[in-house]
């Protein structure tokens, strides 16, 4: 901290205090590939900026003796490294924040990850920045994490970067070196559209151009990276954009009051400003903008408030609150950039959840239009995606969201996508366009609807799904409650696993994706059936929960039924009816669920039957006497 500011905190604390509350803030990230030096600079900036207090100092000087590896001198990056493995291992594993403020300006530095591994953590730390210093190590140039992370961040919307060419000690402060870096980075950077860049000569280690101009590069004549960093300027394209607020809830205290809080994203808001609630279309007007320290007269991005409406309109969490005049668009089918950031791939057709501003809605992804080569911008032809691999994907939502495209509003245009089972969040993504047959396609308004159906019928429509491994004895059961359905006169179907892959999926292997894809295509057409008026028998290995549940939620809560035929796998293998288990130990037949694909056993399901204690006479028996008790079929 500057001595004029220790000075004016100690003489007139009250204008010191007015004077940081009129600095602006600086977002950035520090991001590179490993060892370029990316923690040692930015506890260079905590150092030099007079930032640390005496007992971290000492405790610093401490693990500097014990584990640093600077010899007798402070390794400044144990400042920024925090978790006790990243200090074990000497790399950054997570996303380190930290604040610190010069005369000028107040800053908050993201500390990413350079390892590969965490490509996904950086991502999190450049949602919010402003700005990205991109750490180059002198000695190695420009590497393949240097491309990714520099493509990550136009993709984000960062297009500020300052290129620091670190360890210029290592290699005599030579001109030449720097200036091949600095060439071959802007010629890639041009490419992909970024052509705001600023280089600089730097030592971490020794303090070169980092806070004070260095002897060492007389032939530099820029500036130091605090005085880039302090001059740069801010963009104010949020508070000149419309007006968004995701509603995050509604707040309630008592009945006379009743508003809708969240944290403005864009724009700027007045009491009397038209607004327009998305995406139902509904139009008030504002009344009071309402905060924790009284009523504003105007509120701003970054701003947390609850607003309050001259009319009662129906408002949830999730909703969000625009301008209307220049209301954002609405649709559930999309063209989107993603990012995977799972170890396990991104199944195309599989049920996520995409989380986009306040809102959660079901999502599936199709099959990559392709997916991008950091290295050479080429576009590659994908099935799927990896870890930390980036394509451009369509998207199918399960209702319509109010967004704007990315590249307008990074927060009302970016999304994660999460696992609907284990709820980690396997993706991210930025929204190009809505597909236009998103605004083509209707529900039409049919006379003869799934009731009229089953009144004709006589019965209630539902789909029982049966899953287990091979040889578990599904089709069997299947079968006979089919018989003893028809037997009573009831309307049913049998979708048998083996059957639809002659016809309907017969274009299907055996790979996950593949398998995803297959139960995909048989859910919808057994809820098809259903609205028919159908008892849908479904039979299907069906190893993954989330298919499973993806079915389960295509029709109402009392229309579905799953059947676990639960058989231990020596016991399948003994009975083998098709010879798969066989062929599998044998090594001629690959991706046999049980042997080299896994399955997920259902862990609440409806019925449970064990096929090694009853018969499937008896089994079947169960399944019917289910139905009669929920009311699917009259009891015998």
């Amino acid at each position: 901290m500057a001595r004029s500011s220790d000075q004016l905190i100690e003489t007139d604390i009250e204008r010191y205090l007015e004077h940081q509350q009129r600095k602006t803030l600086l977002r950035f990230i520090m991001c590179g590939s490993v060892d370029d030096g990316k923690s040692t600079l930015i506890g260079r900036l905590l150092y030099e900026s007079h930032l640390v207090f005496d007992d971290h100092l000492r405790a610093l000087e401490t693990d500097s003796k014990r584990i640093g590896t600077q010899g007798d001198e402070l390794d400044l990056a144990l400042l920024v490294d925090g978790l006790a493995a990243e200090r074990e291992q000497g790399i950054t594993i997570d996303v380190a924040y930290r604040f610190f403020a010069t005369e000028a300006r107040k800053f908050i530095v993201a500390d990413a990850p350079g390892h590969e591994q965490y490509t996904r953590n950086m991502i999190t730390g450049a949602s919010t920045a402003d700005l990205a210093v991109v750490l180059v190590d002198a000695r190695k140039g420009i590497l393949t994490q240097t491309r990714r992370h520099t493509y990550l961040l136009s993709l984000i919307g960062v297009q500020k970067i300052v290129l620091a060419v670190n360890k210029l000690d290592l290699v005599g402060y030579s001109r030449e070196t720097f200036d091949l870096v600095d060439a071959e980075y802007r010629e890639f950077a041009k490419e992909i559209g970024i052509t705001d860049v600023v280089s600089i000569p730097v030592s971490a280690l020794r303090g070169d151009n980092v806070t004070r101009r260095s002897s060492n590069t007389p032939w530099y004549t820029g500036s130091t990276l605090i005085g880039i960093l302090e001059s740069i300027d801010l963009d104010s394209d949020r508070r000149d954009s419309p007006f968004r607020m995701p509603v995050q809830w509604v707040n309630r205290p008592d009945s006379g009051f009743r508003g809708f809080a969240g944290t403005v994203v864009s724009g700027v808001l007045h009491p009397g400003d038209p607004v327009r609630l998305t995406p139902s279309g509904r139009q008030s007007t504002v009344s009071r903008i309402v905060t924790a320290d009284g009523d504003l007269d105007e509120a701003v991005s970054g701003q947390a408030i609850t607003v309050t409406l001259k009319d009662e309109i129906d408002v949830s969490r999730g909703d969000l609150l625009a301008s209307a005049e220049a209301p954002p668009s609405v649709a559930d089918q999309f063209e989107a950039h993603i990012v995977w950031m799972n170890d396990q791939e991104m199944l195309p057709g599989r049920s996520y959840l995409m989380k986009i501003g306040t809102l959660t809605v079901g999502l599936t992804i199709a099959h990559p239009k392709y997916k991008i080569n950091v290295n050479t911008l080429e576009h590659v032809a994908a099935k799927s995606l990896g870890l930390n691999e980036i394509g451009v994907c369509n998207l199918n939502l399960d209702r319509p969201v109010p967004y704007d495209r990315y590249a307008d509003n990074r927060d009302t245009g970016g999304f994660i996508v999460i696992d609907r089972i284990t709820n980690n969040t396997v993706g991210c993504g930025m929204l190009h366009f809505a597909l236009r047959r998103a605004d083509n396609i209707h529900w039409q308004s049919i006379d003869v609807n799934k009731a009229a159906h089953a009144a004709l019928n006589h019965q209630r429509p539902c789909i029982v799904w049966f899953t287990g491994l091979s040889g578990a004895g599904k089709s069997t059961i299947a079968n006979l409650v089919e018989r003893k359905l028809h037997q009573r006169g009831l309307h049913s179907y049998l979708l048998d696993g083996d059957n639809v892959r002659h016809g309907l999926n017969k274009d299907l292997g055996f790979t996950e994706a593949d398998r995803v894809e297959n139960i995909r295509r048989v859910a919808e057409v057994a809820a098809l059936m259903v609205d028919a008026g159908l008892i849908v028998l479904a039979s299907f290995i069906s190893p993954f929960r989330s298919e499973r549940l993806l079915a389960r939620d295509l029709v109402s809560t009392t229309e579905f039924c799953e059947v676990f035929v639960d058989v231990t796998l020596a016991v399948a293998e003994q009975r083998d009816p098709k010879g798969l288990y066989r062929k599998a130990r044998q090594g001629e037949l690959l991706n046999l669920t049980g042997i080299d694909s896994p399955y997920e056993p259902p862990e609440h399901p409806e019925i449970h039957v064990d096929s090694t204690s009853l018969s499937a006479e008896q089994a079947s028996d169960l399944v019917i006497a289910w139905l009669g008790a929920a009311g699917v079929i009259e009891s015998a």
